[in-house]
């Protein structure tokens, strides 16, 4: 593996991925697009799903600008250095305020402040230098002092912004140029722990006062995956511009495109891995349709075949944070979602109005906010054209056509679902389904697991497996031993129920029918696979009662054969 592609596995860091020689898309065209002839927003709002390279976009333009810097050679090669008279005009000319809001995630609204005194703090480290200008004012030096010291107010908190702007302009003699990366991260954890009021206000006064009123800014850039309404935080703030994944600007500018990908696998010697990758982390359709690549998944995939050739796809974007969104969007009983998830799981798409301006308060006020709420996340993407036509759904509507973008992403879904389907079984009372369990009456049996399939949001994978998952999921967490794949005789049953003191056990084979009518034929099956092996011989000889189930499912049916009681042979 000496020759192996140097990728750094969550490199947010602009500087360290071009020092060391790691792969980098090169993505420094998009400052041309903040800064270019063409462009007049002071400030510029970019909005990303998460894992789609936004630090490492601030951390890049923090190195281009930041005065303190000595950036040519980094930039050497890549798109930006091919302008030079835009490199002249704004390369390392800048002084830079960078913060990023990522960890501010506090329990209560107190943990959050304490958080934010932290980062001003470091921030306040970074500059000290400033203590040493004769040219600032008292107060100012005494304001950046209290950030050392961490013995900052609120209300001095939510001016610190505008204080170090100012500060930086007075030592440098030139404006600031101010990035604030993942600004909505505080907000989120807000709504989700009970104190948004609060957080909208301190943020709301504290960008106000950076961006609205200072007049010492050049430029601000901020990123976030989501858009919060101006009525909300950035209230009376104009030349402000904001570009979503449904926007044009920027769409190639995050995320990896088919040619990066090409390039990366091209350069890892991984070629015929693309389909593969293909599958599983393309599918997101940013602007008018640009289909992109999620590249924390494409990086952590690369990085794996490096070391195995033979390592199969993971869902890392799921296994990088929580999917609480999905999670809370399935288990809402008050929306009519059971049919619109099945239609997206089984390769289809939804139509919903996206609300391009929310607030974290409102996400769960509406279906459609939630839909929105998963496109803007990354969760689900715009379908395209053939998907559209595939679902009977023409281009003209006034609501967007929503599919999921790829392989991983909908084992998210499938996974969130099963976990919701285990949570609502434990709470729920099977006692009269094991009542016919114990009793041999398989007609009530099978009533009862197609009423739970009705009731259930299906994810149709055409694979005995699911229905595996269904069936086992509704006779665990009871009070009897139930196994799956366990060895019993000569084989290996789906599923058994050992109750060791009824001294009774009940053996289930499962069939898929390929239609309503073959379903009887598919049940015998699964009850002359029992008897073929012989599972009951592996069964404790303290039993006095075996009941044998062969159960056949097609889509949302179910059918159940045997039942018969019998003692086991000593």
């Amino acid at each position: 593996m000496s020759n192996a592609l140097r990728i750094l596995i969550g490199g947010e860091f602009f500087r360290r991925l071009r020092e060391e020689q790691c792969f980098y898309a090169d993505k420094t065209a998009l400052i041309e697009e903040l800064v270019g002839e063409s462009t007049s927003a002071m400030v510029s709002l970019l909005t990303r799903p998460r894992r789609f390279g936004k630090t490492l976009t601030m951390t890049m333009l923090r190195e281009f600008f930041d005065i303190q810097k000595d950036s040519k050679d980094i930039f050497a090669g890549l798109n930006i250095a091919k302008n030079t008279t835009l490199c002249d005009a704004w390369m390392n000319k800048y002084p830079v305020v960078f913060i990023s809001l990522k960890q501010v995630e506090g329990l209560n609204f107190a943990h959050a402040l304490g958080q934010v005194t932290e980062l001003f703090r470091v921030l306040a480290i970074e500059h000290r230098y400033l203590l040493n200008n004769n040219a600032l004012s008292e107060s100012d030096k005494t304001a950046l002092q209290k950030l050392l010291d961490a013995t900052v107010s609120q209300p001095e908190l939510e001016n610190a912004l505008k204080m170090v702007s100012r500060a930086l302009r007075d030592h440098w003699g030139k404006p600031v140029i101010l990035l604030i990366d993942e600004y909505d991260v505080p907000l989120a954890r807000a709504e989700e722990n009970g104190y948004y009021a609060e957080m909208v206000s301190f943020l709301r006064n504290m960008l106000g006062a950076a961006l609205k009123t200072n007049d010492t800014l050049q430029l601000a850039v901020l990123t976030g995956c989501l858009r919060i309404s101006k009525e909300s935080i950035f209230t009376g703030l104009n030349n402000f511009a904001c570009y979503t994944i449904s926007d044009e600007e920027f769409a190639d500018k995050f995320g990896f495109t088919e040619e990066e990908v090409d390039s990366l696998l091209s350069q890892a010697g991984l070629f015929h891995k693309k389909a593969e990758l293909k599958e599983w982390y393309d599918g997101y359709r940013f602007g008018n349709g640009k289909e992109i690549y999620c590249p924390w998944d494409v990086l952590q995939h690369v990085a794996k075949l490096q070391k195995n050739p033979l390592a199969k796809p993971q869902a890392y974007w799921n296994n990088s944070s929580g999917n609480r969104i999905v999670r809370s969007f399935v288990g809402r009983t008050d929306l009519n979602i059971g049919d619109k998830f099945e239609a997206l799981l089984a390769g289809g798409c939804v139509e919903a109005t996206i609300v391009e301006n929310l607030t974290y308060d409102a996400l769960h006020a509406s279906e459609d906010n939630l839909w929105t709420l998963l496109y803007l996340t990354g969760y689900l993407t715009k379908a395209s054209p053939e998907q559209m036509e595939d679902c009977g759904m023409t281009s003209d509507s006034e609501a967007t056509a929503l599919t999921i973008p790829n392989k991983e992403v909908r084992k998210i879904f499938t996974s969130s679902i099963a976990a919701w389907f285990t949570d609502t079984v434990q709470t729920t009372d099977r006692t009269v389904l094991f009542n016919h369990l114990w009793a041999g009456d398989a007609a009530q049996l099978a009533a009862m697991l197609t009423e739970q399939l009705y009731a259930t949001i299906s994810y149709y994978d055409a694979h005995e497996d699911y229905y595996h998952a269904f069936l086992t999921g509704i006779l665990s967490f009871s009070r009897w031993r139930v196994r799956s794949n366990h060895e019993l005789g000569n084989g290996r049953p789906d599923i058994f129920v050992l109750d060791l003191h009824g001294k009774r056990a009940a053996i289930i084979e499962i069939k898929i029918a390929k239609d309503r009518a073959s379903m009887k034929e598919a049940a015998q099956s699964a009850l002359a696979q029992i008897e073929a092996q012989d599972y009951a011989l592996g069964l404790p000889s303290i039993l006095t009662k075996v009941y044998k189930y062969g159960v056949a499912f097609w889509k949302k049916e179910c059918l159940v054969l045997g039942g018969e009681e019998e003692v086991p042979a000593e």
